[in-house]
């Protein structure tokens, strides 16, 4: 113990022989004296150090708000490490005036500390408490800070504290720092400003008028980024039915079922891999083959021993697959019961980016718009590029031709089946990174990912890439003005009238259901 103290002691009298800076170094010696003076010169000296903004009187001013500074028996301080202080050495004591100083010091001297949160809140509290007296602080830590996140803070405590100085070139500055920013909360400091300073008001309104845009720029790009991350969902959730209704003509309202499968296998993969800690970081990876794999089984059973025998009858098909979905729901719910089920993301699409312009995007939606361009661009190469898209292509444009050709149709329509409902399992996997995995997910998936395959054009996976997308930013335009559900409604309407023009959607091809 006394050990570590005599190491403790070491290090600061090393400190203080490192001193960089000769005249931040004098001053930081001359005001330590102070520190062991009556309580009105502590009080003194604790405001300056904290004025001072050296890194080094941090440690020093925390240990005597922690009751840890001595004073040795030759006049110099140190910071006690262990429970029992050196022979000779007092502790310092300090009053409450000093306390009070030791809170504003400290708060200061936060924003040269090496913790980047501890800077971050120094930043802000100074914005909420704005103080001329702050302005060289704030000036030294802007010099020495290197992370934008937490420039951008300090430069907004700087203009306000340069909007609460007396002298009008500081407040000048003041304005043009906040009015340069794109943050709320400078617009609310210069309109709060702008009843005191009557001489500025004109300065005033064009810096808060410049702020206006490029908040309504950031909405506007917010709102478009929403538009895509609701998109790619959609994609995802009607690539399957793109295959299923638009190619084969089969109307599969279990279809959401599918895609609330896929979640089910990505809870089922973490939970084996919860007691390997190896593959805790790799178990979403490791769920998208899984729910594939899985989801396609099912889908392949059920076309095989139920959908086949209903070709060419749509109202029966679309009762049975309906009443698939519900026996899948209820068979989920008592496997793993009602309540929603945890799925952890990993720590790479936690959190949120910030884009230049102070525009924040979530990242694991950012990863989702990712993946589902990724799972189109994986089911384009499987139709045009493997000999199971030829035969699937060559079905869908003659049955009776492709089968003189050759080709086992019936395998086919397996297959096709199959694949469309492996898409929904990988779908799955992506909603259950956003939303409550139940057995109810893919419920409300089913009429929107209809509406991407009729709007874009049955059978087209072009369509259904620009439907998706176009319908997702439709939808996030229209919900500001006219709330969610109504919005959901107003585009049901459009895409109504729509199809009344083209009935066959955007980009029409031919194929079984389009064709009847």
């Amino acid at each position: 113990m006394i050990r570590s103290f005599l190491l403790r002691c070491a290090s600061f009298a090393l400190l203080f022989a490192l001193m960089q800076a000769p005249a931040r170094a004098q001053d930081f010696e001359a005001l330590l004296p102070g520190l062991t003076g009556g309580f009105a010169e502590q009080a003194e000296a604790v405001e300056r150090l904290g004025s001072l903004g050296d890194p080094r009187a941090l440690p020093l001013l925390q240990a005597i708000s922690d009751a840890r500074l001595l004073r040795l028996g030759d006049g110099s301080l140190a910071i006690q490490d262990g429970a029992t202080p050196p022979e000779g050495a007092t502790l310092i004591r300090i009053n409450n005036r000093v306390r009070v100083a030791l809170r504003g010091a400290l708060g200061r001297l936060q924003l040269v500390s090496p913790d980047p949160a501890a800077r971050l809140g120094a930043a802000d509290a100074i914005l909420r408490n704005r103080s001329a007296e702050d302005i060289p602080l704030l000036e030294r830590a802007l010099a020495r800070e290197s992370r934008p996140d937490i420039r951008t803070r300090m430069e907004l405590a700087l203009g306000g504290a340069r909007l609460a100085s007396a002298d009008l070139a500081a407040k000048r500055a003041g304005i043009a720092t906040l009015g340069a920013s794109a943050s709320p909360e400078a617009r609310n400091l210069l309109l709060a400003a702008r009843a005191a300073n009557a001489e500025l008001a004109a300065e005033i309104e064009a810096a808060v008028a410049a702020i206006d845009r490029r908040l309504q720029l950031r909405r506007a790009a917010e709102t478009f980024f929403q538009g895509l991350s609701l998109g790619s969902v959609l994609l995802l959730a009607a690539l399957g039915l793109a295959v299923t209704f638009g190619v084969m003509g089969v109307i599969n309202m279990a279809h959401g079922e599918f895609v609330m499968l896929g979640a089910y296998v990505t809870v089922v993969v973490q939970e084996l891999c919860r007691d390997i800690p190896a593959l805790q970081p790799y178990s979403l990876p490791l769920a998208i083959p899984a729910a594939f794999l899985v989801t396609a089984a099912i889908g392949a059973a059920m076309e095989r021993g139920l959908i086949r025998h209903l070709y060419g009858r749509p109202l029966e098909t679309l009762l049975l697959t309906f009443g698939v979905g519900m026996v899948l729901q209820q068979v989920v719910r008592l496997a793993f019961g009602a309540q929603n089920r945890e799925v952890i993301s990993p720590d790479w699409m936690m959190g949120t980016l910030i884009l230049p312009g102070g525009v924040a995007i979530t990242q694991n939606r950012a990863w989702i718009i990712v993946f589902s361009i990724a799972v189109l661009l994986a089911t384009l190469a499987a139709i045009r590029l493997t000999r199971f898209g030829l035969e699937m292509r060559a079905v869908v444009q003659n049955r009776r031709i492709a089968a003189t050709m050759g080709i086992r149709t019936g395998r086919v329509d397996a297959m096709t089946f199959a694949f469309g409902s492996g898409i929904a399992g990988l779908a799955g996997v992506a909603l259950s990174q956003i939303d409550n995995v139940s057995p109810n997910l893919g419920t409300g998936y089913i009429i929107d990912s209809f509406m991407v395959v009729v709007f874009g054009g049955v059978g087209s996976l072009m369509g259904t890439l620009i439907g998706a997308f176009t319908l997702g930013l439709v939808n996030k335009l229209l919900e500001p003005y006219a709330g969610v559900v109504l919005a959901k409604v107003l585009l049901l309407v459009g895409i109504m009238l729509f199809i009344q023009r083209r009935p066959k959607g955007l980009f029409a091809l031919k194929g079984r259901a389009a064709d009847q």
